[in-house]
């Protein structure tokens, strides 16, 4: 019998000279609608699909390739005289190769399309004669992506057909495909239910990078995007500098995290998945001076992330110190050229807001899934006799902002939009403020503030800020001790505000 291929794909990249190949090789090629056309007009000889199933395309075109003698000619196991005998008898002839790209639904979100149009671009037949070829990958050689036409030539002037080890490679790819496309669907039609935590769990990320390593030089590693949902993590614009590695891609996320809480201008440093210098104010390069200011230290080799556009002045300031990521959603021209000098220097554009409904921690053998900490408590429950002045309620506002982002145990000590202290990531409340506090008194000594993410268990953390120069506090409460700290307070006459909404981020 003749060789068979059917080609039917939205990517026409390449497809000229792939099916040129194939018919120099003496395959039949049989396709549908676009592509049929396309190879036609081209000089390729090919049978249309419906001269084979003797059948018309139907239904605006939804139903074309689910006929027998196509799925036949698929899953029909070569090696089985029964399954060969039955395609004699209904004169369907094997098809050994099978090149298909799927509707495109997953370029269709988020483009504003309504629910009616989203489901005209569900394909039915592609993934079923994706499955049915990836199935029968001891006989069909399954394509779909245009990087493998090359492998699949090479291997065909070589050997006359195909490697088993490639077919089943290639079949993997198929599921691979197909469970990620399946599961954009399945969120796409969930989200219209509001079904948070549906029995299973789908996921559809594509890989967008190799990285050099992962956490540590013998971790192998690699970047996904998510092909379902928008990010601000998904889709930047890189504009300079060297690779991006495992870890600067999390502290980028978290780093912009921070500054997307902010309505005014706003700069936030990170190092080790850690902020060590976050402040607002009226420009970018005040709100970096003031940023600095913080840590000076601990910002060397670190991130730098801005939610508004970097300008020249403050790109002059920023090449200064050794940094590994500047993150803006824009620069001006006159800023790109002063990165310019520093080449190693990543420059990162952001295009898409922060809005991950959801994150995920992987442990050994499962997944905890959560919804994003995106809330913020608008309420202030004032619990001592003294009331914060407008001034501290501002400033202790922006520190719980900044606490939210830092790892648990967390305190952050500000004053006049700017953190001077922050202590994070300690198994005992003390000794975050103990440091947080320390780091701010090297700065300022008045008008200080501080912030916790979670309820003070005992009243040694009101006693140890109120002996050293804390004028204003602000908590979630919720302990059993809560009348403590607020006795201290009192004690202290320092103004205390709960919010009743802790912020942990372990």
């Amino acid at each position: 019998m003749q060789k068979q291929a059917l080609i039917s794909v939205s990517d026409k990249t390449n497809l000229l000279p792939f099916a040129q190949f194939l018919q120099a090789h003496k395959y039949k090629i049989l396709s549908t609608g676009g592509t049929f056309k396309f190879l036609q007009d081209n000089g390729v000889e090919v049978t249309e699909v419906k001269d084979v199933t003797q059948f018309p395309e139907i239904l605006d075109g939804r139903v074309k390739t689910l006929h027998p003698a196509i799925h036949g000619g698929i899953l029909a196991r070569r090696s089985d005289d029964k399954h060969m005998d039955t395609l004699r008898e209904h004169q369907i002839n094997p098809i050994d190769i099978v090149v298909v790209n799927l509707y495109p639904f997953f370029e269709k979100l988020n483009t504003g399309l309504s629910e009616a149009e989203m489901i005209e671009f569900i394909d039915i037949g592609g993934p079923s004669m994706l499955r049915s070829s990836a199935k029968n990958f001891q006989d069909v050689t399954v394509i779909t992506e245009v990087e493998d036409y090359a492998l699949v030539e090479k291997e065909i002037k070589e050997n006359g057909e195909t490697s088993l080890a490639t077919r089943k490679k290639f079949a993997a790819k198929v599921f691979n495909l197909t469970s990620a496309y399946d599961a954009a669907i399945s969120t796409y039609l969930s989200d219209s239910i509001e079904e948070e935590f549906p029995k299973y769990l789908e996921t559809a990320y594509e890989k967008q990078m190799d990285l050099r390593y992962g956490e540590n030089p013998h971790q192998k590693a690699a970047y996904y995007v998510d092909k379902i949902k928008s990010g601000a993590m998904k889709d930047f614009v890189y504009l300079q500098g060297k690779e991006l590695s495992f870890n600067n891609i999390r502290d980028m996320d978290l780093a912009y995290k921070v500054v997307a809480e902010f309505e005014e201008t706003c700069c936030c440093a990170v190092k080790h998945s850690t902020p060590c210098g976050v402040a607002i104010g009226d420009t970018v390069a005040e709100v970096y001076e003031k940023t600095y200011a913080c840590d000076p230290m601990s910002i060397f080799g670190g991130i730098v992330a801005f939610n508004k556009e970097v300008d020249e002045k403050t790109a002059r300031e920023l090449v200064k110190i050794f940094l590994e990521i500047v993150i803006a959603p824009a620069f001006t021209e006159d800023a790109l050229e002063v990165f310019k000098q520093k080449k190693n220097l990543r420059i990162i554009q952001v295009k898409h807001p922060v809005s991950d409904k959801q994150s995920y921690v992987k442990v050994d053998g499962g997944l905890l899934v959560q919804s994003s900490d995106h809330q913020f408590s608008n309420t202030f429950d004032i619990v001592t006799k003294v009331e914060p002045t407008k001034k501290q309620m501002t400033d202790l506002i922006f520190a719980q902002k900044i606490v939210k982002w830092v790892k648990s145990n967390a305190i952050v000590v500000a004053t006049n939009g700017q953190a001077y202290g922050i202590g994070g990531g300690q198994t005992n409340r003390i000794w975050a403020a103990q440091q947080a506090i320390e780091r701010a008194k090297e700065k300022v000594n008045e008008g200080l503030v501080l912030a916790s993410d979670a309820f003070f268990p005992f009243r040694d953390v009101v006693d140890y800020a109120a002996e050293n120069g804390i004028q204003a506090i602000i908590q979630p409460g919720g302990s059993v001790k809560d009348e403590d700290s607020i006795e201290a307070c009192n004690e202290h006459q320092i103004p205390m505000v709960f919010t009743g909404m802790r912020h942990f981020m372990h």
